[in-house]
């Protein structure tokens, strides 16, 4: 992985081809884009918000933007939003977030997907956008938009290729655990972990008997025989909100009794995380999820690899949803909802990586809507 020199995000955006008759524009696209992201990182979410963000701004865009016909119309947003190419959009906001990585050794890089509930006509199923997300940078990388969730793995491979894999660890939930994107992931010199369940039928079956097995046998050894087993260790205990939660780790190397091993490139471990979760008066909550991996014994590297993917929930999905609004935006003429879903996790982005407040992400925004030295200081000029 390089590091990228960095253009300005007004710089990057001027790239974006324009999908509009040429000399019938009232708006410069810059304009409209600027107006629209400015009024995410503040908080707003529609566009409703972004025609009165602009308008009770407009004075202050003036400062850096030609507003040749003042600031547009909801209906203008709209109509750009919904004509933009979400190909071209996507991979202007791929190369800026590349100036925004720098090398780090096995970082932890989870592919998800999350569906846009209510962008969508009466009828149809929810559309999907896969992304990939850097855990340590909590950056969006990059995403894709899928037709619903039966198309989630058919969007992983195009994905990968895209971004800049190398030394990463890949990790994906069960959807992505299929031996031609194990092959992809190792083509881009990067590493896996891949969740198992039943949708791999009768290979799940052998991993989850040889290492309940394994485990059943881990706990009747005393603690000084354990190290004799094939099987590397670890557990954690974290408390929070009065519940109790207790992950345990095992990692294994051995695998010579797995027939499908040769099918899996690069294929060099197995794995199982149990949860115990304890609240309140209610029984013990166990839960056992499966891995398969092109990593060596490391349990650390391991459990590091699963926390991360598992962090995506309230890092990226809980954020997007809860603070920018996701579930709630209505948006879906054209391609309107894949590029408001981009537009939403560039935003994310410059939050993210803004280092002068020591808040959460709704708290940034308060300041970017109160503060225009902060907003131009989170856009990067």
């Amino acid at each position: 992985m390089q590091t990228h020199h960095r253009l300005s995000l007004i710089e990057y955006l001027q790239q974006l081809p324009d999908p509009r008759v040429r000399g019938r524009c009232e708006h410069d696209l810059v304009d409209v884009l600027l107006i629209a992201l400015c009024c995410l990182l503040c908080g707003g979410e529609g566009f409703n918000d972004m025609e009165d963000f602009g308008k009770a701004q407009r004075q202050w865009f003036g400062t850096f933007l030609r507003l040749r016909s003042g600031i547009p119309t909801h209906d203008t947003f709209n109509r750009v939003f919904a004509a933009l190419k979400p190909e071209a959009f996507l991979e202007v906001f791929m190369a800026w977030t590349q100036t925004l990585r720098t090398t780090i050794s096995e970082e932890i890089v989870a592919l998800d997907g999350k569906a846009l509930r209510r962008a969508l006509d009466r009828g149809d199923s929810p559309r999907v956008i896969v992304r990939a997300w850097a855990a340590s940078h909590a950056l969006v990388l990059g995403q894709i938009e899928v037709p619903d969730k039966t198309n989630e793995i058919r969007a992983v491979p195009k994905l990968l290729r895209a971004l800049e894999l190398s030394g990463c660890i890949v990790t994906l939930d069960a959807m992505g655990c299929q031996k031609e994107i194990a092959r992809e992931i190792k083509e881009a010199d990067a590493e896996y972990v891949l969740a198992l369940k039943g949708n791999q039928g009768q290979c799940f079956e052998e991993i989850k008997s040889y290492l309940d097995d394994a485990v059943a046998r881990h706990h009747e050894k005393a603690p000084a025989k354990r190290n004799r087993l094939p099987l590397a260790y670890q557990e954690t205990v974290e408390k929070d909100h009065g519940r109790l939660e207790t992950r345990r780790y095992w990692q294994s190397g051995q695998l010579d009794w797995f027939a499908d091993k040769a099918e899996w490139e690069g294929l060099r471990s197995v794995g199982v995380v149990e949860s115990v979760r304890q609240g309140g008066e209610a029984a013990p909550r166990v839960e056992r999820r499966y891995y398969l991996s092109s990593l060596s014994v490391n349990v650390e590297q391991f459990a590091r690899a699963v926390r991360g993917h598992w962090a995506i929930e309230n890092s990226l999905h809980w954020v997007l949803d809860v603070q920018c609004g996701e579930d709630r935006s209505r948006a879906r003429v054209g391609h309107a909802a894949a590029n408001l879903a981009t537009l939403r996790r560039l935003a994310l982005n410059l939050l993210k990586q803004d280092r002068t407040k020591k808040r959460g992400i709704k708290g940034k925004q308060l300041n970017a809507s109160w503060d225009h030295a902060y907003l131009l200081r989170l856009l990067a000029f």
